[in-house]
Protein backbone atom coordinates (compact mmCIF):
# COMPACT_ATOMS: atom_id res chain seq x y z
CA UNK A 1 0.00 0.00 0.00
CA UNK A 2 1.37 3.43 -0.93
CA UNK A 3 1.79 6.00 1.81
CA UNK A 4 1.79 9.78 1.66
CA UNK A 5 3.56 11.61 4.51
CA UNK A 6 2.86 15.27 5.24
CA UNK A 7 3.37 17.79 8.02
CA UNK A 8 0.31 19.90 8.81
CA UNK A 9 -0.13 22.89 11.10
CA UNK A 10 -3.12 23.92 13.17
CA UNK A 11 -3.18 27.67 13.86
CA UNK A 12 -6.08 29.12 15.82
CA UNK A 13 -7.39 32.48 16.92
CA UNK A 14 -10.76 33.72 18.17
CA UNK A 15 -12.21 33.34 14.66
CA UNK A 16 -11.37 29.65 14.28
CA UNK A 17 -8.74 27.56 12.48
CA UNK A 18 -6.55 28.96 9.69
CA UNK A 19 -7.19 27.42 6.25
CA UNK A 20 -5.61 28.39 2.94
CA UNK A 21 -7.07 28.40 -0.57
CA UNK A 22 -5.16 26.29 -3.09
CA UNK A 23 -4.40 27.76 -6.50
CA UNK A 24 -6.42 26.00 -9.20
CA UNK A 25 -3.53 24.95 -11.42
CA UNK A 26 -6.03 24.32 -14.24
CA UNK A 27 -8.95 26.68 -14.78
CA UNK A 28 -11.43 23.79 -14.67
CA UNK A 29 -10.03 22.38 -11.42
CA UNK A 30 -12.24 22.65 -8.33
CA UNK A 31 -11.38 25.16 -5.61
CA UNK A 32 -10.09 23.56 -2.40
CA UNK A 33 -8.98 24.89 0.96
CA UNK A 34 -6.61 23.16 3.36
CA UNK A 35 -4.65 23.49 6.57
CA UNK A 36 -1.05 24.72 6.11
CA UNK A 37 0.58 21.58 4.74
CA UNK A 38 4.02 20.62 3.51
CA UNK A 39 6.27 17.77 2.43
CA UNK A 40 9.36 16.60 4.28
CA UNK A 41 12.47 17.17 2.20
CA UNK A 42 15.39 14.74 2.24
CA UNK A 43 17.41 15.20 5.41
CA UNK A 44 14.77 17.26 7.21
CA UNK A 45 13.21 16.48 10.55
CA UNK A 46 9.39 16.83 10.58
CA UNK A 47 9.48 19.96 12.75
CA UNK A 48 11.99 21.56 10.37
CA UNK A 49 9.71 20.76 7.43
CA UNK A 50 6.76 22.33 9.26
CA UNK A 51 8.64 25.54 10.08
CA UNK A 52 10.02 25.83 6.55
CA UNK A 53 6.69 25.11 4.83
CA UNK A 54 4.85 27.63 6.99
CA UNK A 55 7.32 30.41 6.21
CA UNK A 56 7.57 29.47 2.54
CA UNK A 57 3.83 29.31 1.85
CA UNK A 58 2.41 31.89 4.27
CA UNK A 59 5.23 34.18 5.41
CA UNK A 60 4.39 33.32 9.03
CA UNK A 61 7.02 32.46 11.61
CA UNK A 62 5.99 30.15 14.41
CA UNK A 63 7.23 31.14 17.87
CA UNK A 64 6.09 27.80 19.27
CA UNK A 65 5.71 24.40 17.70
CA UNK A 66 4.09 21.53 19.59
CA UNK A 67 3.66 18.02 18.24
CA UNK A 68 -0.06 17.42 18.63
CA UNK A 69 -0.58 14.05 17.00
CA UNK A 70 0.48 11.59 14.34
CA UNK A 71 -2.53 10.21 12.51
CA UNK A 72 -3.05 7.74 9.70
CA UNK A 73 -6.10 7.22 7.56
CA UNK A 74 -6.98 5.64 4.24
CA UNK A 75 -8.08 7.66 1.23
CA UNK A 76 -11.81 8.24 2.01
CA UNK A 77 -13.12 6.62 -1.16
CA UNK A 78 -10.73 3.73 -0.71
CA UNK A 79 -10.25 3.31 -4.46
CA UNK A 80 -6.57 4.23 -4.50
CA UNK A 81 -5.80 2.48 -1.20
CA UNK A 82 -3.52 5.41 -0.38
CA UNK A 83 -2.50 5.54 3.26
CA UNK A 84 -2.07 9.07 4.56
CA UNK A 85 0.26 9.78 7.47
CA UNK A 86 -0.07 13.31 8.80
CA UNK A 87 2.27 14.68 11.47
CA UNK A 88 0.11 17.34 13.11
CA UNK A 89 1.59 20.35 14.89
CA UNK A 90 -0.08 23.05 16.94
CA UNK A 91 1.61 26.31 15.97
CA UNK A 92 1.80 29.52 17.95
CA UNK A 93 2.16 32.86 16.16
CA UNK A 94 3.10 36.10 17.94
CA UNK A 95 0.71 39.02 17.54
CA UNK A 96 -2.03 39.26 14.94
CA UNK A 97 -2.06 36.38 12.47
CA UNK A 98 -1.89 37.83 8.96
CA UNK A 99 -0.60 35.28 6.44
CA UNK A 100 0.76 36.30 3.04
CA UNK A 101 -0.27 33.30 0.90
CA UNK A 102 2.13 32.49 -1.93
CA UNK A 103 3.09 29.74 -4.38
CA UNK A 104 0.41 27.07 -3.94
CA UNK A 105 -1.95 29.32 -1.94
CA UNK A 106 -3.91 32.42 -2.97
CA UNK A 107 -5.81 33.59 0.13
CA UNK A 108 -6.81 32.56 3.64
CA UNK A 109 -9.71 32.40 6.10
CA UNK A 110 -10.38 31.37 9.69
CA UNK A 111 -13.23 28.87 10.03
CA UNK A 112 -15.15 27.44 12.98
CA UNK A 113 -17.84 25.51 11.12
CA UNK A 114 -16.79 22.53 8.97
CA UNK A 115 -20.16 22.69 7.23
CA UNK A 116 -19.76 26.26 5.98
CA UNK A 117 -20.79 26.58 2.34
CA UNK A 118 -18.06 29.12 1.64
CA UNK A 119 -15.20 26.71 2.34
CA UNK A 120 -14.65 23.43 0.52
CA UNK A 121 -11.92 21.71 2.51
CA UNK A 122 -9.96 18.98 0.78
CA UNK A 123 -10.44 15.45 2.11
CA UNK A 124 -7.11 15.30 3.93
CA UNK A 125 -7.60 18.53 5.89
CA UNK A 126 -11.21 17.62 6.62
CA UNK A 127 -10.06 14.29 8.00
CA UNK A 128 -7.40 15.91 10.20
CA UNK A 129 -9.91 18.39 11.64
CA UNK A 130 -12.50 15.67 12.19
CA UNK A 131 -9.98 13.66 14.16
CA UNK A 132 -8.34 16.52 16.05
CA UNK A 133 -11.40 18.65 16.74
CA UNK A 134 -13.87 15.80 17.14
CA UNK A 135 -16.29 17.33 14.62
CA UNK A 136 -17.75 15.69 11.53
CA UNK A 137 -19.34 17.67 8.74
CA UNK A 138 -22.96 16.72 7.90
CA UNK A 139 -23.26 13.92 5.37
CA UNK A 140 -19.80 12.50 6.05
CA UNK A 141 -18.49 9.48 7.89
CA UNK A 142 -15.40 10.44 9.86
CA UNK A 143 -12.07 9.16 8.54
CA UNK A 144 -11.47 7.46 11.86
CA UNK A 145 -14.79 5.63 11.72
CA UNK A 146 -14.34 4.69 8.10
CA UNK A 147 -10.85 3.29 8.54
CA UNK A 148 -11.22 1.67 11.94
CA UNK A 149 -13.81 -0.82 13.10
CA UNK A 150 -12.78 -0.96 16.76
CA UNK A 151 -10.87 1.30 19.14
CA UNK A 152 -8.31 -0.17 21.53
CA UNK A 153 -6.63 1.86 24.27
CA UNK A 154 -3.40 0.39 25.62
CA UNK A 155 -0.98 1.43 28.34
CA UNK A 156 2.14 0.16 30.06
CA UNK A 157 3.21 1.09 33.60
CA UNK A 158 6.52 0.67 35.42
CA UNK A 159 7.15 1.47 39.07
CA UNK A 160 10.73 2.73 39.14
CA UNK A 161 11.57 2.42 35.42
CA UNK A 162 12.84 -0.26 35.57
CA UNK A 163 10.71 -1.85 38.22
CA UNK A 164 7.54 -3.91 38.75
CA UNK A 165 5.48 -3.41 35.60
CA UNK A 166 2.07 -4.08 34.15
CA UNK A 167 0.10 -3.65 30.95
CA UNK A 168 -3.53 -2.72 30.41
CA UNK A 169 -6.00 -2.43 27.56
CA UNK A 170 -9.61 -1.50 26.89
CA UNK A 171 -11.52 -2.40 23.71
CA UNK A 172 -14.39 -0.24 22.48
CA UNK A 173 -16.83 -1.08 19.70
CA UNK A 174 -19.35 1.66 18.84
CA UNK A 175 -18.34 3.44 22.08
CA UNK A 176 -19.25 0.39 24.19
CA UNK A 177 -16.60 -1.39 26.26
CA UNK A 178 -16.24 -4.90 24.86
CA UNK A 179 -13.36 -6.04 27.01
CA UNK A 180 -10.77 -4.64 29.40
CA UNK A 181 -7.93 -6.27 31.26
CA UNK A 182 -4.42 -6.08 32.62
CA UNK A 183 -1.41 -8.30 33.28
CA UNK A 184 1.67 -8.16 35.48
CA UNK A 185 4.77 -8.54 33.27
CA UNK A 186 7.49 -8.64 35.91
CA UNK A 187 10.48 -6.31 36.19
CA UNK A 188 10.71 -4.03 33.13
CA UNK A 189 11.27 -0.52 31.81
CA UNK A 190 8.36 1.74 30.92
CA UNK A 191 9.45 1.53 27.26
CA UNK A 192 9.19 -2.25 27.26
CA UNK A 193 5.86 -2.13 29.11
CA UNK A 194 4.37 0.25 26.53
CA UNK A 195 5.37 -2.06 23.67
CA UNK A 196 4.08 -5.17 25.41
CA UNK A 197 0.79 -3.38 26.06
CA UNK A 198 0.46 -2.51 22.38
CA UNK A 199 1.20 -6.09 21.36
CA UNK A 200 -1.42 -7.36 23.79
CA UNK A 201 -4.04 -5.01 22.35
CA UNK A 202 -3.20 -6.13 18.83
CA UNK A 203 -3.38 -9.79 19.80
CA UNK A 204 -6.78 -9.37 21.46
CA UNK A 205 -8.17 -7.52 18.43
CA UNK A 206 -7.13 -10.39 16.18
CA UNK A 207 -8.44 -13.02 18.59
CA UNK A 208 -11.82 -11.26 18.65
CA UNK A 209 -11.91 -11.24 14.85
CA UNK A 210 -11.46 -7.54 14.11
CA UNK A 211 -9.90 -6.68 10.75
CA UNK A 212 -9.76 -2.89 11.16
CA UNK A 213 -8.60 -1.27 14.37
CA UNK A 214 -7.61 2.08 15.83
CA UNK A 215 -4.99 1.79 18.56
CA UNK A 216 -4.58 4.56 21.12
CA UNK A 217 -1.57 4.98 23.41
CA UNK A 218 -0.19 7.73 25.63
CA UNK A 219 3.35 6.76 24.57
CA UNK A 220 4.37 9.14 21.82
CA UNK A 221 7.49 7.06 21.20
CA UNK A 222 5.51 3.89 20.44
CA UNK A 223 2.99 5.71 18.23
CA UNK A 224 5.70 7.52 16.25
CA UNK A 225 7.70 4.35 15.74
CA UNK A 226 4.70 2.29 14.63
CA UNK A 227 3.67 5.11 12.30
CA UNK A 228 7.15 5.04 10.77
CA UNK A 229 8.05 8.57 11.85
CA UNK A 230 11.01 7.45 13.97
CA UNK A 231 13.21 4.37 13.72
CA UNK A 232 13.40 1.76 16.49
CA UNK A 233 16.91 1.90 17.95
CA UNK A 234 16.40 0.19 21.30
CA UNK A 235 17.34 -3.48 21.13
CA UNK A 236 15.12 -4.42 24.08
CA UNK A 237 11.94 -3.56 22.19
CA UNK A 238 13.01 -4.39 18.63
CA UNK A 239 11.90 -8.08 18.74
CA UNK A 240 8.48 -6.98 20.01
CA UNK A 241 8.29 -4.26 17.35
CA UNK A 242 9.09 -6.85 14.66
CA UNK A 243 6.45 -9.23 16.07
CA UNK A 244 3.89 -6.41 16.03
CA UNK A 245 4.69 -5.65 12.38
CA UNK A 246 4.07 -9.31 11.48
CA UNK A 247 0.73 -9.29 13.29
CA UNK A 248 -0.36 -6.06 11.57
CA UNK A 249 -0.27 -7.89 8.23
CA UNK A 250 -3.40 -9.74 9.38
CA UNK A 251 -5.45 -6.51 9.48
CA UNK A 252 -7.11 -4.79 6.56
CA UNK A 253 -6.53 -1.32 8.05
CA UNK A 254 -4.98 0.00 11.26
CA UNK A 255 -4.04 3.38 12.70
CA UNK A 256 -2.12 4.56 15.75
CA UNK A 257 -2.87 7.75 17.66
CA UNK A 258 -1.23 9.40 20.64
CA UNK A 259 -3.31 10.90 23.45
CA UNK A 260 -2.42 12.46 26.80
CA UNK A 261 -2.46 10.11 29.80
CA UNK A 262 -5.60 11.90 31.02
CA UNK A 263 -7.45 10.42 28.03
CA UNK A 264 -6.16 6.92 28.60
CA UNK A 265 -7.44 6.41 32.14
CA UNK A 266 -9.00 2.94 31.86
CA UNK A 267 -6.00 1.25 30.24
CA UNK A 268 -3.68 3.02 32.70
CA UNK A 269 -5.86 1.84 35.59
CA UNK A 270 -5.77 -1.76 34.39
CA UNK A 271 -1.97 -1.70 34.09
CA UNK A 272 -1.50 -0.28 37.59
CA UNK A 273 -4.11 -2.60 39.08
CA UNK A 274 -2.14 -5.56 37.73
CA UNK A 275 0.97 -4.31 39.53
CA UNK A 276 -0.89 -3.61 42.76
CA UNK A 277 -2.38 -7.11 42.75
CA UNK A 278 1.11 -8.64 42.85
CA UNK A 279 2.70 -6.17 45.25
CA UNK A 280 -0.10 -6.51 47.76
CA UNK A 281 0.34 -10.26 48.09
Amino acid sequence: MKQRIRVVGIIKNENGVLVLKRSRGRSEAPVFWELPTGKIKFGEQPEEAMTRSLAEYTGLVANSLKLKDVITFLAPEGSSQLSNLYIVYELGISGEIKPTPRYRYTTYKFVKDLATKNIHLNEASMSVLEIEEGKVAPGRISARSAANGVTINVDGASRGNPGPSGIGYCIYDNNHVIERGGEFIGFATSRLAEYLAMRKGIERALELGYKTAHFISDSLMVVNQLNGVFAVKNQDVFPIYRDIQNKLDQFEAVSFTHVPRSKNIIADGEANAAIDKILEK
